[in-house]
């Protein structure tokens, strides 16, 4: 989604929490100390506000064929994801066993909580079950273990599990799978980049913004990180690989996916900024 904020368009992803059966859809979008567009959008949206909008990205999504069980775990504001899941079920009068499974501070911090017990109430294959790091009055208490996985659903190791979450979140509940040799179960979606680790033998060369006419150390970071730091301001949106609002031409020079850790040396190839670290010398068209 794009917003124009004094005169500069500028691009997010945000995940609808509406039912894939519903006309319309929801954002839920949670304002964020250092987010311009979510706390411009809490300061300004209101009705006749234009937004542009670009098609849905991603494969975060229910298979066709919907599972039997379902364990749907979320933190914060990664709950939009899991809940537009949970909707759709409930929508389609789903009969199977589904868990939906929040982590937040407590229980004030939980959003939509009114309808997530309706919709429990109401269809008794749904249990909720809320956990609270800061709080004691929760389902459960602390942060995401194993333990916690079982006490949910006992049988997740046999199911699909849906994540999306802080990346503390993301890191536990993707333990569990490894440890138990069942990542193939686990289905992901990131609403925050993953922190890159800087490789100091990477961190070697300069990176030349060639139509901006600067040059830069290579400082390790990703090169929207290392543009910005040189005073660009190349377009971005997620900063996290999924939109491709970054992306620009790699004119010369190795670069690193920091995602997958694949390296590539082609030249004139596009990029995406935000995912990508230097190897050395790297030139870009910017």
């Amino acid at each position: 989604m794009s917003v124009d904020i004094d005169g500069v368009r500028r691009t997010r992803c945000y995940s609808p929490s509406t039912s894939q059966h519903r006309a319309g859809f929801d954002l839920t979008i949670k304002a964020h100390d250092s987010g311009l567009v979510s706390r411009w959008l809490h300061a300004n949206a209101r009705t006749g506000l234009v937004v542009h909008l670009s098609q849905a990205e991603g494969a975060f999504t229910l298979p066709d064929a919907r599972p039997d069980r379902v364990l749907l775990v979320s933190g914060g504001s990664g709950i939009t994801p899991v809940l537009s899941m949970l909707r759709t079920l409930a929508d389609e009068g789903h009969r199977g066993e589904v868990v939906f499974l929040h982590y937040a501070y407590r229980q004030s911090d939980v959003p939509h909580l009114f309808e997530l017990r309706s919709l429990a109430e109401r269809h008794p294959n749904v249990r909720l079950v809320l956990a609270y790091t800061d709080a004691t009055n929760g389902d459960l208490h602390g942060f995401c273990t194993e333990e916690h996985l079982r006490a949910a659903a006992p049988w997740f190791a046999d199911a699909t599990t849906y994540l999306c979450g802080p990346p503390g979140l993301m890191r536990a509940v993707r333990e569990v799978h490894d440890r138990l040799g069942i990542a193939d179960r686990l289905r992901t979606e990131e609403f925050a980049p993953a922190p890159v680790a800087v490789d100091a033998g990477e961190a070697t060369g300069t990176i030349t913004f060639a139509r901006s006419g600067r040059t830069a150390p290579n400082s390790g970071r990703t090169l929207l990180e290392q543009a910005e730091a040189a005073g660009l301001t190349p377009d971005h949106g997620c900063r996290m690989g999924i939109c491709f609002s970054c992306t620009s031409v790699k004119t010369t020079g190795c670069v690193r996916d920091a995602r997958s850790g694949e390296l590539s040396t082609d030249p004139d190839e596009e990029i995406q900024l935000c995912v990508r670290v230097p190897v050395g010398d790297v030139t870009l068209d910017l």
